[in-house]
């Protein structure tokens, strides 16, 4: 039973955020709230997805909003995410890592399948920002961040905004 009132944002270079993620084995009332306060949190943060493990819950579920509203926001429960298409470099920000927006290379569409909040499962292709972004967020429950998608060249200009980052939340 996940404690959904104890979800905030987890912030780089959380435990959690290094590691993957649990596939859920049932879309019961505590995952279906669990969905509605990462919404929450995702559109008061002004983002446009978050993954669980940004909410500190290593569960394989992160919502997209692509305007950043509540209204449009959409569930993915235990998604496989494959990215095809050239690669394309993109500037993107991450709400676990604030101050930071690196140039990331990644595939220009994206193919998703996942399980909806009634148990439905759905496919569907998405490019341009939607498909980088079912990429991001599905990093996150591989255990994977922007910072280590980053170049060389990145980790060097955002030296300062990473070393921040680690004192302030490397011991949690």
């Amino acid at each position: 039973m996940i404690d959904v009132s104890k979800c905030e944002i987890t912030r780089y270079p959380s435990k959690v955020l290094a590691t993957k993620s649990a596939k859920i084995a049932q879309v019961d009332d505590n995952i279906k709230e669990l969905a509605n306060k990462m919404i929450d949190i995702m559109v008061a943060t002004e983002g446009i997805g978050l993954a669980g493990p940004q909410a500190g819950v290593g569960l394989q579920i992160f919502v997209i909003s692509l305007d950043g509203t509540k209204e449009s926001a959409r569930v993915y429960i235990n998604p496989v995410v494959e990215g095809f298409g050239p690669m394309t470099t993109m500037q993107e920000g991450c709400l676990s890592l604030p101050k930071i927006f690196a140039n990331i290379k990644r595939h220009s569409q994206a193919r998703v399948t996942a399980t909806d909040l009634d148990g439905n499962e759905f496919s569907e292709e998405a490019d341009g920002l939607y498909a980088k972004c079912l990429q991001h967020e599905y990093d996150h429950l591989m255990g994977t961040t922007i910072a280590d998608r980053m170049g060389r060249l990145g980790h060097i200009k955002f030296r300062k905004e990473l070393n921040e980052l680690k004192e302030l939340y490397g011991q949690k």
